[in-house]
């Protein structure tokens, strides 16, 4: 990933990959990287799209790591549909639209909206059961409610601000099995 970087960095200083500008102390951001995963921001030009295919091209042939098309996607903001469909074709994979989930976190979204905090709530509903409630004892579920099911949002919530609703549910969700009451999943 190192070397990706450099030639994103190098692509950048030569004009051939035209990443996007922040505002501000007007750094230019072209691409983000954690572990495996990778996101390319730039112009939505045509010529653009290509130099960084020839890239990715470029860099497999030098490292033999390999763009997975089913696991891409092209996403265009402010973009017509058609024209995002039309350039994914191009790199061989999916486009994509807002919201998308990276890393786990929803980018895109409106957070200030309940629904986009389903996935969470449906998260620490799958870390219960009926079986932990009744095997663990008081003190078990304290730890697991206080350790476990109070860290699992907090991945979400260092990023966004939750609504009280949603914190209301967490809070329902974590005292119902402290006290052994676990909602009974309909299916």
């Amino acid at each position: 990933m190192e070397a990706l970087h450099v030639m994103m960095e190098r692509a950048k200083t030569t004009g051939t990959f035209m990443g996007v500008k922040l505002p501000g102390d007007g750094l230019t951001l072209t691409h983000m990287f954690f572990a495996d995963d990778s996101i390319f921001v730039g112009d939505w030009e045509e010529n653009n799209l290509k130099n960084l295919k020839r890239i990715l091209r470029c860099y497999y042939l030098v490292s033999g790591l390999k763009v997975n098309p089913r696991k891409s996607q092209l996403l265009g903001v402010g973009v017509d549909e058609e024209e995002v469909s039309d350039l994914a074709k191009v790199f061989n994979c999916k486009a994509g639209n807002f919201p998308l989930t990276y890393l786990g976190l929803k980018v895109g979204a409106n957070m200030n909206r309940i629904i986009y905090w389903k996935e969470v709530i449906d998260t620490l509903n799958k870390r219960l059961s009926n079986w932990k409630a009744r095997l663990l004892s008081f003190a078990g579920r304290v730890v697991l409610v206080k350790f476990v099911l109070g860290s699992l949002p907090n991945y979400y919530l260092s990023l966004y601000k939750c609504p009280i609703a949603v914190v209301k549910v967490l809070e329902g969700i974590r005292r119902k099995f402290l006290w052994g009451v676990v909602a009974q999943t309909k299916r």
